[in-house]
């Protein structure tokens, strides 16, 4: 889809220069795409990057795919194989061609149905980090919406929740709620129909499927018999918030065009799963979140893990417009209501009388520091020569550097002021 519009800076420097690079990949290994903003493109050049996009198209379109499938389905149980070399169902015709790779044999119906587990996960961290929701979190997420009335959850790069809907609706006739994916991992077409889901990049709301997809997605979007919907997402956490902020913001859109009334000045109901230490960040493009402390775990990931103590806790929370005292977090794993702050907080998440709040971020216990004026990490000392609370061993001199943007002190590049506006 298309690519993103960035800007090299040079420290203390204003002015950058601008281009334009992947929207997906942040590592040129995985897509060279680079070009200036004011650089003018040869026609030979252009037709280059025609041929190569051609010749990087997936092997079926969906359509196929799904015809694939319910060929797939008909199968006995001995002719039925996915080659994990190409990461692809194949029909009897199929064997030869792929005669010398690996492939899985005699795959049931409950392996359809859970495609996140038969696809091998994409873990570049710096393309598709897909890591994959464990069943403790999948659950209590799917159980939450239920509780809280949505009966249409649009997931965004959430495979598991998805297919866990699927998988119930499939089973359980009683049971009304139904998923849209949007992914940007085209391997889902194999599973799924264009109804299902739709081949999407989040960081540059790219619909692959054109208008027929986007019109999907709108109709999914239409609360029809007062069916709510909730979008879910758990992006890339390598990826850039501003970005992300500014597809999600078009896909709320979406949602409050569909004519339906009590949507004005109303934004859609949403989850955004992302580490803790990217609250700032979120509320600046969102100021109606807040975060709440259940810890999300994944089944991929060695540290993103619920239950570890210390450092260790896994720092992925669920950032949301609903009303925090609405969201009701497993007391059995540790969580409690507090009534001043009129939300679920964890165990170790105390109330501070002079924050008026519980401030504890990571799980662990914060400590109130009187000259910062606020609560901050157990393992954070006040030191005089910074004058703010930091690592107890830690580099005094770094505190005269300036941000790398702007070369001001006091911030780093990360949170630099002057980066959203560019």
């Amino acid at each position: 889809g298309p690519a993103l519009l960035f800007v090299k800076t040079s420290q203390g420097k204003e002015e950058g220069r601008r281009f334009y690079a992947c929207s997906a990949c942040r590592d040129r290994k995985d897509c060279n795409f680079f070009q200036w903003e004011d650089e003018k493109v040869s026609e030979t050049r252009l037709a280059a990057r025609e041929e190569y996009n051609r010749n990087h198209q997936p092997s079926f379109t969906h359509r196929q795919n799904v015809d694939r499938y319910k060929n797939f389905v008909l199968l006995p149980l001995s002719k039925r194989r996915f080659c994990q070399e190409c990461q692809q169902l194949l029909l009897p015709a199929e064997w030869e061609k792929h005669s010398d790779h690996q492939f899985l044999c005699n795959i049931t119906t409950a392996q359809l149905k859970s495609p996140s587990q038969l696809l091998y996960p994409l873990e570049n961290k710096k393309t598709n980090a897909q890591y994959l929701f464990a069943d403790r979190s999948c659950k209590f997420l799917l159980d939450l919406l239920i509780d809280l009335g949505f009966r249409r959850v649009l997931s965004v790069g959430t495979p598991r929740l998805h297919e866990m809907i699927q998988s119930k609706a499939s089973q359980e006739e009683e049971f009304s709620v139904k998923s849209l994916l949007l992914d940007i991992d085209f391997r889902y077409s194999q599973f799924y129909t264009e109804d299902e889901f739709c081949h999407y990049n989040m960081f540059n709301h790219h619909f692959f499927g054109g208008e027929a997809a986007r019109e999907t997605c709108r109709k999914f979007l239409y609360e029809e018999d007062g069916e709510r919907v909730i979008m879910v997402t758990d992006p890339p956490f390598g990826g850039l918030v501003e970005a992300l902020a500014s597809s999600f913001k078009k896909l709320m859109a979406m949602w409050s065009e569909t004519e339906k009334e009590g949507h004005d000045n109303k934004e859609m109901p949403m989850f955004w799963i992302f580490p803790y230490f990217f609250e700032s960040r979120i509320l600046d493009f969102f100021p109606s979140f807040s975060m709440m402390d259940y810890q999300v775990d994944y089944d991929n990931h060695a540290l993103y893990k619920h239950g570890k103590t210390g450092r260790r806790q896994s720092p992925v929370r669920i950032f949301t417009n609903l009303t925090p005292s609405m969201i009701v977090l497993p007391e059995e794993e540790g969580y409690r209501f507090c009534t001043v702050c009129q939300r679920y907080v964890s165990s170790g998440n105390q109330h501070c009388e002079m924050c008026n709040s519980c401030t504890s971020k990571d799980g662990r216990r914060w400590k109130h520091c009187v000259l910062c004026k606020k609560c901050v990490k157990p393992s954070w000392f006040h030191c005089s020569n910074c004058n703010c609370c930091t690592l107890e061993k830690h580099s005094c001199e770094k505190s005269d550097v300036g941000c790398f943007v702007c070369g001001k002190a006091g911030h780093k590049r990360s949170a630099c002021p002057s980066l959203s506006h560019t």
